[in-house]
C-alpha cells in the first residue's frame, strides 16, 4: 500500500492525497491550490494521469478540498466520487460559484480592444464541466460501511467543521494483510453553533490529519454569543452605527445567523436589523434545513421550541443586486453579513466601498484571511486600501474574533490523535497547514510518544 501527498503538503490549500492498494488508485480530495505563487491554470498540472484514478473520496465541500474535481473530470477521470449527501449538494453550489469567479476574472483580463481572453485569466473550467463532475457523485451516509471493492471498505465519520464534513476511514486487505488508514479532512470544534461535535475515530494503523491550527489556541474566555453581544452593543446600540461581517456563505453564515437568533430572541440586545447579502448563503441555508437531522442537538431543540433557527424578526435575506445596493440607503443601525470572507470578491466589496470611510462602521472578521487578500491588508492595519479601482482611507473600526472559527485548534488536533493507542498507531502524517503549524503540532505529538511525518509534496510512503 502506498500513500502520496500531492497537495496541502507544507501548505494549507490544494488538498489531494493518493492512496494506492495494489493497482487500485484512490484519490482523497481534489482541491484547488491557490497559494499566491501559483496561477490558477497550474491546477491543470496533475502529477498523475486523471484517467488512471479509480475512485475519488471527498471529505467535505470546501473549495480547497473539492475545487479541482471538474478539472480532474475534464482531463479524463471517469470513476465515482464518494461523499456524504450534504457534501454533494454544497459542493455543487461552491463549484458553480467558482465558475462565476473564473469568468469574472477572465472578463477583467480581456485584452483592450481585441475582446480576447488573457491566457493567464482563462477559466479553469466551465459550468458544463461542473455538471459532468456532479454526475459522478455517489452519496453515502455517516457511519455506514461501504465496500469500494472486495479489498477496500470506506466509512465516513462525522468531523464537524461543515455540514456533511467527514473523516474517511479505510479498512484494507493489502495482499492478505489487514490495514487501516484515516484521512481527517478538516476537523471541527466542540460546541460549535449548528454543527455536531467531531466523532472519535476508531483505532487505525495510519492517520493523515490536518494541522491548520497547530501551535495556536482559540479564545476560550468568551462564548460566541458573548463576543457578538459585546461588538453589536458598542457598534449598533451605543454608537448607532453599522456592523459589517464578512462571512463565507456556506457554514460560517448559518452559524452566525443562528447565534444572532439566540441573542435577539433571548432579549440580550434590543432589536437590530440584520441583512444577509449573499444569494449563495440563502441556497446553502436551504440545504441546512433539508438535512436538519444532521445539525446538533442544541439547534434541533431550538427549532422545536422557537422555530426555524435561520429566521427571526428583523432578518432579511437579500436576493437581488438592486436590493443589495439599496442597503447603502438604510440609515438605521444594522448588521450586514456578506461574502466573501477574505473580501476578494462578492457583494461585500460594495459594502466596503461605501462604508470603509464611515467612522461609525465596524468591520468584524470572523475567519482566516490569507496573505495578499484585502482582508489581510485591513487586519494588518493598512491606512489606505484599494477597492473597486479606488484608493480609500480606512476610517472604519477593524476588529477580529476567532470564536466562530470552524477549525479545531492545537488542543483539538492533539486530542484527535490521542484517541489512538500510540502502541498501535504506526504513523501520523501532517497535511493542510503552514510549515510552522505542522512543526508545532509534530513537536507536541512526538513529545507524547507518537510517530509523526511531515510529508513533502509528491513523495511516496510505503505503508
Amino acid at each position: 500500500m502506498k500513500l502520496t501527498i500531492h497537495g496541502a503538503a507544507r501548505q494549507v490549500t490544494g488538498s489531494m492525497h493518493l492512496l494506492q492498494v495494489g493497482q487500485y488508485k484512490i484519490l482523497i480530495d481534489c482541491g484547488l491550490d491557490y497559494e499566491k505563487d501559483r496561477s490558477i491554470q497550474s491546477n491543470e498540472d496533475f502529477p498523475f494521469n486523471p484517467a488512471d484514478i479509480d475512485v475519488v473520496v471527498l471529505t467535505h465541500a470546501h473549495i480547497d478540498h473539492s475545487g479541482n474535481l471538474p478539472t480532474l473530470v475534464r482531463l479524463g477521470f471517469n470513476g465515482q466520487i464518494l461523499c456524504t449527501p450534504p457534501t454533494a449538494e454544497l459542493t455543487e453550489l461552491l463549484l458553480l460559484d467558482s465558475v462565476s469567479i473564473f469568468m469574472h476574472k477572465a472578463n477583467k483580463g480581456k485584452k483592450h480592444g481585441r475582446g480576447k481572453f488573457n491566457t493567464q485569466a482563462q477559466p479553469l473550467y466551465l459550468q458544463k464541466h461542473v455538471m459532468d463532475a456532479m454526475e459522478r457523485f455517489i452519496t453515502i451516509g455517516f457511519n455506514r460501511p461501504f465496500l469500494i471493492n472486495d479489498d477496500i471498505e470506506l466509512t465516513f465519520i462525522p468531523a464537524g467543521h461543515l455540514l456533511g464534513a467527514a473523516a474517511a476511514v479505510f479498512k484494507i486487505n493489502d495482499e492478505g494483510t489487514q490495514k487501516s488508514i484515516a484521512f481527517t479532512g478538516d476537523i471541527g470544534r466542540k460546541n460549535y453553533p449548528v454543527l455536531e461535535d467531531p466523532q472519535p475515530l476508531p483505532q487505525i494503523d495510519y492517520l493523515v490529519t490536518e494541522s491548520t491550527y497547530g501551535g495556536r489556541h482559540h479564545t476560550k474566555d468568551k462564548t460566541v454569543e458573548q463576543a457578538l453581544v459585546e461588538v453589536i452593543d458598542k457598534c449598533c446600540v451605543k454608537e448607532q452605527g453599522r456592523l459589517i461581517i464578512p462571512a463565507f456563505s456556506i457554514g460560517r453564515t448559518q452559524s452566525l445567523v443562528y447565534s444572532l437568533n439566540k441573542i435577539f430572541s433571548s432579549g440580550l440586545l434590543p432589536p437590530v436589523k440584520v441583512f444577509v447579502d449573499s444569494p449563495m448563503a440563502s441556497m446553502a441555508t436551504g440545504i441546512f434545513r433539508k438535512y436538519h437531522e444532521l445539525v446538533n442537538k442544541e439547534a434541533q431543540d431550538f427549532y422545536k421550541m422557537q422555530g426555524d433557527e435561520f429566521e427571526f424578526d428583523n432578518l432579511t435575506y437579500v436576493e437581488t443586486l438592486k436590493d443589495s445596493r439599496q442597503i447603502s440607503n438604510y440609515y438605521e443601525p444594522c448588521i450586514i453579513i456578506s461574502s466573501a470572507g477574505m473580501l476578494e470578491g462578492g457583494r461585500i466589496q460594495d459594502h466596503l466601498f461605501y462604508n470603509i470611510q464611515n467612522y461609525y462602521c465596524t468591520i468584524l472578521f470572523i475567519g482566516y484571511c490569507a496573505k495578499g487578500t484585502l482582508g489581510h491588508r485591513l487586519l494588518r492595519g493598512d491606512s489606505i486600501v484599494h477597492i473597486k479601482d479606488r484608493d480609500l482611507a480606512v476610517y472604519a473600526t477593524i476588529k477580529q474574533t476567532d470564536v466562530l472559527s470552524a477549525h479545531g485548534d492545537h488542543d483539538d488536533l492533539i486530542n484527535t490523535v490521542k484517541q489512538q493507542d500510540k502502541a498501535k498507531l504506526k504513523n501520523v502524517f501532517l497535511v493542510h497547514g503552514e510549515t510552522q503549524s505542522m512543526i508545532a503540532l509534530a513537536d507536541a505529538l512526538e513529545e507524547d510518544g507518537y510517530p509523526v511525518t511531515i510529508p513533502e509534496k509528491g513523495v511516496s510512503y510505503i505503508i
